[in-house]
C-alpha cells in the first residue's frame, strides 16, 4: 500500500506484467527506477522474475539448489503471497524437478481444450455426441480441405 501522496505506482500495472526481455530501450529506461525502488511491488516482481530462472536448469541437483536459494529469499521477503507460494512450491518440489528430466508442459493440451470449448460455444449446442465429435475432428483434425493444384 502506498503512502498518502505517493502515486509512483499509478498507471504502471502493465509495466510490471510485461516481459523484460521484450521491452525496448525507452520502456526499460522509464521503468528501471521503479524496479530498483524499495517498494513491496518491486520486491515481489524481482522474486517472481528470479523464479523463472528455475526453468533454465536441466540437472535436478542444480535446479534444487537454485530453488532452495529462491525459497529462502521468498520466505524472508515478508510478503505473505510469496511466502504462501514458496511453501506450496516446496511441497511440490519433486514434481517441479521433473522439468529437468522431461522439459514439457501441458500448454498444447490446454490450447486444444480451448479450441474444443470454442467449438462447443460457437455451435450453441449439438443434437448428439456424434455431431460434437465430428465437429472436433473437423476443426482439430489437421485436414487440408483445399483442392490440390495440378
Amino acid at each position: 500500500m502506498a503512502a498518502a501522496g505517493d502515486d509512483r505506482l499509478k498507471g504502471t500495472r502493465y509495466g510490471w506484467l510485461r516481459n523484460p526481455l521484450k521491452e525496448d530501450a525507452e520502456q526499460r529506461r522509464a521503468f528501471e527506477p521503479l524496479r530498483r525502488s524499495k517498494l513491496q511491488t518491486a520486491r515481489g516482481w524481482a522474486i517472481k522474475e528470479t523464479l523463472l530462472g528455475f526453468f533454465n536448469y536441466f540437472q535436478p541437483a542444480r535446479a534444487q539448489r537454485f530453488f532452495l536459494s529462491w525459497y529462502d529469499w521468498a520466505i524472508r521477503s515478508r510478503l505473505p503471497p510469496f511466502q504462501r507460494l514458496a511453501r506450496t512450491l516446496r511441497s511440490r518440489l519433486p514434481t517441479l524437478l521433473n522439468w529437468c528430466t522431461w522439459p514439457i508442459t501441458n500448454a498444447v493440451t490446454e490450447a486444444l481444450n480451448s479450441k474444443i470449448q470454442w467449438i462447443k460455444y460457437t455451435a450453441r449446442g449439438f443434437r448428439s455426441r456424434e455431431g460434437y465429435r465430428r465437429a472436433i475432428y473437423f476443426h482439430c483434425g489437421g485436414l487440408d480441405l483445399y483442392p490440390q493444384e495440378n
